[in-house]
């Protein structure tokens, strides 16, 4: 006995290191991700929560924007912005507008594209990049590009197809803009999402597809009641991007519109850029105008991630 109980002490000191690790090795591995994750966090801290908390600060104040000497004025910017500021609720709500057309079109449209991709048995990757194309170039060059076409382009083909609705003034219009804004933003924005949605419809089970099949369920039924279900997570995240995106909008309608005809397809992004770059330099009013937008848009986004987020299921 006096032989064996050392071997049993020591296989049992063995299990206890297998089973428990070393301190060591955990400040290591811990360290480690510090480490990895260090270069990213610096990036974020620097230029985006520093820069986050400055604006807030200064959405109280009168700063220019150049002289360092400026003077704490309350909440009167946020209380001009709401009762006299008629511009900046004007671009509110062409910004609501644009992005309920925005969320709901090129959802639906990137979720059939994405479903009619899938169903093929050949050319998959031909459409997938077709589609996917337009999202590889700047936003600023689909709109110049687009600018060219509205103007020249289809006027012409107005005459020469005999296609009179094509003879619009797509970009002198007010009524007419948005649709062309709308346009642009679709035709590169679809395929970015197309291509999330069919990531997330290749990880379906095909055995709930061929259950629902074989118990006499529908195309509809099956998209119902077995696909969205469990792409879910895919309609959180391109939910979540599209949102986020609409509502900070600039681009596509300062380098279409710029806003115009006179304001009457002006963002917010560009009413809060025009506030500070053209309208004596009213930083602190600008700044308070965009922590307003970020505070809608955190609301509406926690909103929208809590609904997706609750109906989500595990494969």
């Amino acid at each position: 006995m006096s032989v064996k109980e050392p071997v049993i002490e020591t296989r049992n000191r063995t299990s206890i290191d297998l089973v428990i690790p070393k301190k060591s090795s955990f400040k290591k591995k811990y360290l480690s991700l510090l480490l990895f994750v260090s270069p990213a966090f610096l990036f974020y801290l620097l230029f985006l929560f520093i820069p986050t908390i400055g604006a807030g600060v200064y959405s109280f104040t009168d700063w220019n924007g150049l002289n360092p000497n400026y003077a704490f004025v309350g909440f009167s910017n946020y209380i001009e912005a709401f009762k006299e500021d008629q511009a900046f609720r004007h671009s509110f709500l062409f910004t609501l507008r644009y992005t309920v057309f925005v969320f709901i079109i090129q959802n639906v449209v990137a979720l059939m594209l994405a479903l009619l991709i899938e169903s093929r048995t050949r050319s998959k990757g031909f459409f997938r990049t077709i589609f996917f194309m337009p999202n590889m170039l700047s936003l600023i060059i689909s709109a110049l590009m687009f600018s060219f076409i509205f103007t020249n382009v289809l006027p012409e083909l107005s005459q020469k197809a005999l296609l009179t609705v094509l003879d619009q003034p797509w970009i002198g219009d007010a009524k007419v803009s948005f649709y062309s804004i709308l346009i642009v933003s679709l035709w590169q924005g679809i395929g970015y999402m197309m291509v999330i949605y069919m990531a997330a419809l290749q990880g379906v089970p095909k055995q709930l597809k061929e259950a629902a099949m074989i118990d006499g369920a529908n195309a509809f039924q099956r998209l119902r009641q077995v696909i969205l279900p469990m792409i879910m997570h895919a309609i959180t995240i391109c939910s979540f991007l599209t949102l986020n995106g609409a509502f900070k909008v600039f681009d596509v309608v300062y380098a279409l519109t710029q806003g115009g005809p006179g304001t009457s397809t002006q963002v917010i992004a560009l009413n809060i850029y025009e506030e500070a770059f053209s309208n004596n330099f009213r930083f602190g009013y600008a700044n308070a105008k965009a922590m307003i937008l970020f505070m809608v848009v955190l609301m509406i986004t926690l909103i929208q991630v809590r609904v997706t987020k609750g109906k989500e299921v595990e494969a």
